[in-house]
């Protein structure tokens, strides 16, 4: 079993015994250090193919994200995080990549949880992954998970990010960004993507094992529709030409599989829809 199923597997049994929301909860302060050497080109390529990225000399921008997210996952299940992690709800993502990067780098990875954040549907935990090349940073991301809990004031906003940017579209109302593609998403999605990703959660895989966390079929993996969007415009497409350096995307609604979709883009701004209903926001800036 690979570190990220074992972590899946423990967080399912520590999971019961831990409350989000008590006073006082604190974060661990251990950081996990990965030193890459060499970038694995099987699961790469895999990656590349399921996303729709066309440039195998070019290390997608998703992708550290991608190989970070089994130390994330450790620590979240980890003795002393406050949070059950079954059920923790993944809520927004910024990356940005301060130079391009080739498959060939000898990446460093440093990951680690930054802070708890009152929201107004529970708890929010920002979880932070920076990647060095030579002891330089040249890339970084910061991911929102939500442990949904009463909080005893059910009208109070969420504290936004620091860097977060202007307020998107309400949940289940559309933009109005013109349609740039449509994709048609198999029931294998999640599957395939688990597969070249390692994120194998059981939301993701089957029709049964959705049910039992709640959902009426698998859901799509919310960063496979974030990789697949920065996929839509590598070559140029609705933002021009031009390296994609940061992106900012909001998971509004999941996306039931299978399922047919919108990507509507207009400048830096982009959506995934299905009819009126949004599944994903986000905006993303390019160099130049």
């Amino acid at each position: 079993m690979s570190s990220l199923g074992l972590s899946l597997v423990r967080g399912a049994v520590t999971s019961p015994f831990r409350r989000a929301g008590r006073p006082g909860a604190v974060l661990p302060a251990g950081r996990e250090v990965l030193a890459l050497t060499r970038i694995a080109p099987g699961p790469l390529a895999a990656y590349d193919g399921i996303c729709g990225f066309a440039e195998p000399d070019v290390l997608p921008l998703t992708y550290p994200h991608v190989l970070g997210f089994p130390s994330a996952m450790r620590i979240m299940t980890g003795r002393g995080f406050p949070l059950p992690v079954l059920g923790l709800v993944h809520t927004w993502i910024e990356i940005t990549g301060h130079r391009a990067l080739a498959p060939g780098d000898p990446l460093e990875l440093t990951v680690y949880a930054d802070s708890l954040t009152p929201h107004r549907r529970g708890t929010e935990v920002t979880m932070v992954t920076e990647a060095r090349l030579d002891g330089a940073l040249v890339w970084e991301s910061r991911s929102g998970y939500l442990s949904r809990h009463a909080t005893g004031e059910p009208n109070a906003p969420g504290r936004p990010s620091p860097s977060a940017s202007p307020p998107p579209a309400p949940r289940g109302t559309s933009a109005g960004l013109p349609a740039v593609a449509e994709w048609r998403l198999p029931a294998g999605l999640g599957r395939r993507y688990g597969a070249a990703s390692g994120d194998r959660n059981p939301i993701h895989l089957h029709p049964l094992t959705a049910r039992l966390f709640g959902f009426p079929r698998h859901i799509a993996h919310g960063m496979w529709t974030v990789a697949r969007c920065l996929a839509q415009e590598s070559g140029g497409g609705a933002r021009g030409p031009g390296r994609i350096r940061s992106v900012r995307a909001d998971f509004r609604s999941p996306v039931l599989l299978p399922a047919t979709v919108t990507y509507a883009a207009s400048g830096p701004d982009f959506e995934v829809r299905d009819g009126s209903r949004v599944h994903l926001t986000g905006h993303a800036t390019r160099e130049g």
